[in-house]
């Protein structure tokens, strides 16, 4: 999804649902448009299409080390799960 202020792109996410699990991705407000309500419209409603999927359970990834971002997710209802994530790099940055 694509949040559009003035015809600016301001705020995207990206949703997926695969039969088991949904999936948040890629959250990106604006910088001038942050700490408002932009961000959690955003999960609202890719929450709220996911649901409509039949989704059960939405899954986020996030660093550890961005705090703020963990703490917007926890306002939004979110929780750490007792998992662990892996990664296997293809290409070196």
């Amino acid at each position: 999804m694509v949040g559009v202020n003035g015809g600016q792109i301001v705020a995207t996410v990206m949703g997926g649902y695969e039969g088991h699990r949904g999936w948040l991705s890629y959250l990106a407000v604006a910088p001038d448009h942050q700490r408002g309500k932009l961000g959690r419209q955003m999960v609202a409603e890719a929450v709220m299409r996911l649901r409509a999927l039949g989704c059960p359970k939405i899954n986020i990834q996030v660093r550890k080390s961005n705090a703020g971002v963990m703490g917007f997710y926890r306002k939004l209802g979110f929780t750490e799960d007792d998992v662990a994530c892996m990664g296997k790099r293809l290409e070196k940055d």
